[in-house]
């Protein structure tokens, strides 16, 4: 072993045979990859390929079964993220690590291993400043993280990084808080940085577009193992696609029907949200939503998406305003759901839409259980009634369980999604709401929901979509508005959007 003092310059890292498994499951399954010194290197792949895996064994949060580590050409045992960081190794998290109430400086010093028990801030602010100074890009040190637009935020957890000598820089799904011009920017520095040797990159995306526009290398994994990859100047869209789902075919795009304006469906007045800290989160915000029409909401999380969804979904009292369903007044009870045929794809659906300890049937039956269909003798639950509606909706979704009885924590993220989405789109829809519906699905699987979605619009139902990708966003929506602290700040149609305009209006508002 030789000493874990980070080098001045990136480390040569090579990942041999790694191998991990969760019992039965072999997460990982004798994967390779190599970073050169000032590589940018992409990892690709559906839901549940490895890819987190991949890099938690790297930075020591798993222990993998087989495989070797060298760094430097020697080889290296992590066992936790303290010795991964004396390697020179960090990573940055797909959400923000920082302390909102601390500024700038005191988040960057926070994550030493030698800080003192007093802190002497007139050397501590030269050495800040002395270090901003050999970086490409500089923040205000005084100000407090609470103040900063996501992008500095980023900024900050690579200075972060950086400042604590980490020269080789995992990064997982960072862009996903981040407006397009923003996460533009955030990645051109970093390939900057590696350009001129400072720093290896190693990034998890699901985005194609950021793979091919930054990385030098991609590396593409499916079911645990590594299925392909190389320099991406070689590859295409098409070429990644084959890879990651085994063939280059997704399904295509619904065709959006040509439709008429539609009678209103949803409409909110003067809606006034307040967050869970008492503060408000919507402010005023005043819309509709005609049938056969997808409305796209954009902004960056943390802008009241949450908390006006919330509403809808009769999970949060309103502070003022109205919100009405087909001209009347809606009372977000169960009833008044099923009446006027609303539906909400909540974000996060295992801890706001779901019981995790009950079963994947009895979830799929929360809007029907006592329905004619499913009852005995008009009162009694069947559970013949519900595994049998549970087993044509596990098939029409492809939900993977080991049966309907299966309880619900056993799934993995994108199989709870799926669940959701059997439950919420399997009705007669005439109001769906939905909030990043995608959110952990794999390319294939978000194509079809996409398909589902549109397939609602062009039967009549009036579709809220909350979305944090823009992409989903351009692909459904007939219209699009920009929500910006809580307020509903732009709208543009469809066919005359503009993404750095609504980059731009998700950023900052006048």
């Amino acid at each position: 072993m030789t000493s874990l003092t980070p080098p001045a310059t990136p480390p040569a890292v090579e990942v041999i045979g790694m191998t991990k498994r969760f019992g039965d499951l072999r997460a990982l399954d004798d994967v390779s990859l190599t970073l050169a010194p000032g590589s940018f290197h992409a990892i690709l792949g559906q839901n549940g390929a490895g890819k987190s895996t991949l890099v938690k064994c790297i930075m020591g949060y798993h222990r993998p079964d087989a495989g070797r580590l060298l760094v430097d050409g020697h080889e290296h045992v992590v066992v936790n993220p303290r010795q991964a960081h004396a390697l020179g190794f960090g990573m940055v998290y797909q959400h923000f690590t920082l302390v909102p109430s601390m500024s700038a400086a005191e988040n960057l010093i926070l994550g030493r291993a030698d800080l003192p028990a007093v802190i002497r801030w007139a050397e501590e602010r030269a050495r800040l400043e002395a270090f901003q100074r050999r970086m490409p890009f500089t923040l205000d040190l005084d100000r407090p993280v609470a103040g900063l637009a996501a992008g500095q935020k980023q900024k900050l957890e690579i200075l972060k990084q950086l400042f604590l000598g980490r020269r080789v820089l995992i990064l997982d799904e960072p862009t996903s808080v981040l407006t397009p011009d923003e996460a533009d920017q955030v990645l051109g520095i970093l390939r900057e940085l590696t350009a001129e040797n400072r720093l290896s990159v190693l990034i998890i995306t699901h985005k194609f577009r950021e793979a091919l526009a930054f990385a030098r290398e991609v590396t593409v994994l499916r079911a645990g193992r590594r299925v392909g990859g190389g320099p991406v100047a070689g590859l295409s869209r098409p070429d990644l696609v084959r890879m990651m789902i085994g063939s280059a075919a997704l399904a295509e795009p619904a065709t959006r029907a040509a439709r008429p304006g539609g009678a209103v469906a949803l409409e909110l007045e003067t809606l006034t949200v307040r967050n869970d800290k008492g503060l408000l989160a919507v402010r005023d915000a005043s819309g509709v939503v005609r049938a056969g029409e997808i409305v796209g909401v954009a902004g960056v999380s943390g802008n009241g998406q949450r908390e006006l969804v919330e509403v809808l979904a009769g999970q949060r009292e309103p502070e003022s305003g109205a919100i009405r369903v087909r001209g009347e007044a809606y009372r977000r009870t169960r009833t008044d759901m099923r009446r006027h045929g609303v539906f909400v794809l909540t974000e996060e659906p295992l801890h706001n839409s779901c019981v995790r300890g009950m079963s994947v049937a009895e979830n799929l039956a929360f809007r029907t259980f006592d329905e004619p269909a499913n009852t005995r003798g008009g009162w009694l639950v069947s559970r013949r009634a519900l595994r049998r509606q549970a087993r044509s909706l596990i098939d029409a979704y492809g939900i993977r369980t080991q049966g309907p009885d299966t309880r619900l924590e056993a799934l993995s993220g994108g199989n709870v999604q799926r669940t959701v989405l059997a439950r919420e789109l399997s009705g007669d829809v005439a109001v769906l709401i939905a909030q990043n519906p995608c959110a952990g699905l794999d390319v294939a699987a978000t194509a079809e929901i996409r398909n589902r979605i549109m397939a609602a619009r062009n039967a009549g139902a009036a579709v809220l979509l909350l979305s944090e990708d823009l992409d989903e966003l351009l692909e459904l929506a007939d219209r699009i508005v920009v929500m910006f602290e809580g307020r509903f700040v732009y709208e543009t149609p469809r066919d005359g959007a503009d993404l750095h305009t609504i980059g731009h209006h998700m950023a900052s508002h006048p």
